[in-house]
C-alpha cells in the first residue's frame, strides 16, 4: 500500500484545504495517508475547529491527521487552543513535528 505524509508549513488556508483535498481523494483510493500541521499551518486548526470546516472535519474523522507541531504552536500562540483540538502535540524533533519516523516507515513526504 502507498503511503504518503502531508507535510503542512503554510498558514494559507485555501493551500491548506487542497492538502485536505488530496488527503481525502487519495485515502478513498486506498492509499494510507497522513497529514501533518507544522510551521504557521498550526494556526489554522483553531480557525477549522471554529467554522467546522467540513474536508478538516471528515480528516480528523477518519483519522488522518498525526498531530500538530507542539514548538510552533507555542511560538504562533496557538498551543492552548489546538490542544482543545484533541489532535496529538508532536514533539519528536527538538519540540517539532518531525518526518523521520515516517520515512522510516515508507511514507512520500509532500510539503505544502
Amino acid at each position: 500500500m502507498e503511503k504518503i505524509l502531508f507535510y503542512g508549513m503554510t498558514g494559507e488556508k485555501m493551500c491548506f484545504q487542497h492538502i485536505l483535498l488530496n488527503a481525502l481523494d487519495l485515502v478513498a483510493d486506498g492509499k494510507d495517508v497522513k497529514i501533518i500541521f507544522e510551521g504557521a499551518s498550526v494556526k489554522l486548526v483553531p480557525v477549522f475547529e471554529e467554522e467546522n470546516n467540513p474536508l478538516y472535519k471528515k480528516a480528523k474523522e477518519q483519522g488522518l491527521i498525526a498531530g500538530i507541531c507542539l514548538a510552533c504552536s507555542k511560538v504562533m500562540g496557538v498551543y492552548d487552543e489546538n490542544l482543545k483540538s484533541g489532535l496529538v502535540m508532536l514533539d519528536d524533533m527538538n519540540g517539532h513535528a518531525g518526518m523521520k519516523a515516517y520515512i522510516n516507515q515508507g511514507y512520500r513526504c509532500i510539503s505544502m
